[in-house]
């Protein structure tokens, strides 16, 4: 039965015909715009994170590193053909510490309710891992986000639909399930997708889901999210509660280099977080969430963090973000707040 619904949705990807993007990490860069693309000039792009880190432990931790260092390209190869590839070059994320290939798909864009990109790109799960990196309100993604959407990055196919324009976006991917750099070992696929409908100007809801086979054909892991964000003026407040459970890969690294952790049969985890645009270029930002790696034991690995922190914005390229974490963990007295503060430069 399973392989069935496979068959079908491959046929769907492949013969479906709205500007939306896969998962990359575009966002609002420059030539992000599908519209901008010309056959003739390849768009060149990136970003630079430069940070500090201090823990305050005993004895204190400080550090100096590359939280991001990407380089990327994208452009137009044919009238309905596009392309996107993007590295990174950080010696802080990954296991090698060497560069590596993060981005890298074709996109079929002619027809504006579904365009199909081929290649790897971020699954299409949760509004935060969605969310550009050189665009997230807090320094660190949250927790349940880095942990439970593992891998982030995969090799597989997608059909999109919607922009910033439609109440409705949609995306739904077949893909391996094991992250970038391995080879799948099994022959089954994962399905992964995500919805969002703007109800009002000011609401927006979504829901995402994955059904996957991390591991081998016959252990299933199963993933439910929902979301919302509310923009009232310069006010923005956003939320997400994500469900997770059964087998998981503990090779798949965290997301952006996070660690990550031994997981129960069930897990969840939630954030809320809001934010203010002032007219001096400065948005104070604050940060709520839980994260739960074993449902049915709650003494040890619960954990909950605190951020709080602003933004301030040099120019529509440069970026300050100053984040003060405060976590917490169950039954555990241990001392790990951390200050945070990155500069942020894109071209």
């Amino acid at each position: 039965m399973i392989n069935k619904i496979y068959s079908v949705l491959v046929v769907a990807l492949l013969f479906l015909g709205n500007n939306a993007f896969s998962q990359g990490c575009e966002g609002d860069m420059p030539g992000a715009s599908s519209d901008s693309l010309n056959a003739n000039k390849p768009i060149l792009f990136g970003y630079l994170q430069s940070q500090y880190d201090y823990t305050f432990s005993d004895p204190g931790e400080s550090t100096f590193a590359f939280k991001r260092a990407r380089i990327g390209v994208r452009g137009r190869a044919y009238d309905d053909f596009s392309y996107y590839f993007m590295l990174e070059t950080s010696p802080f994320i990954g296991s090698s510490g060497d560069a590596y290939i993060m981005d890298a798909f074709i996109t079929y864009d002619k027809y504006s309710w579904a365009k199909i990109s081929l290649g790897s790109y971020k699954q299409p799960f949760s509004l935060e891992v969605a969310t550009p990196c050189h665009s997230l309100v807090t320094i660190d993604r949250s927790i349940v986000a880095d942990q439970l959407v593992a891998p982030q990055r995969d090799f597989g196919i997608g059909l999109f639909g919607g922009n910033q324009y439609t109440k409705l976006n949609y995306a739904l991917a077949l893909m391996n399930g094991r992250g970038l750099g391995v080879v799948d070992n099994n022959t089954n696929k994962d399905i992964v997708g995500r919805a969002t409908y703007k109800v009002t100007n000011f609401l927006t809801l979504g829901g995402s889901f994955r059904y996957g086979y991390p591991n081998t054909n016959n252990t299933t892991r199963s993933t439910f999210g929902g979301e919302f964000a509310v923009v009232l003026n310069n006010l923005k407040v956003q939320g997400e509660y994500i469900y997770d459970e059964g087998d998981y890969n503990r090779a798949a690294g965290g997301g952006c280099g996070a660690t990550p952790v031994e997981l129960g049969e069930k897990r969840d985890g939630a954030y809320i977080m809001a934010s203010y645009d002032t007219k001096w270029n400065v948005q104070p930002v604050f940060k709520y969430e839980y994260f739960d790696p074993n449902i049915d034991v709650k003494k040890i690995g619960y954990q909950e963090m605190m951020t709080l922190g602003f933004n301030y914005f040099v120019n529509d390229k440069i970026r300050l973000q100053v984040n003060y974490q405060a976590h917490i963990e169950t039954h555990i007295n241990v001392d790990n707040d951390m200050f945070l503060a990155q500069v942020q430069v894109k071209f």
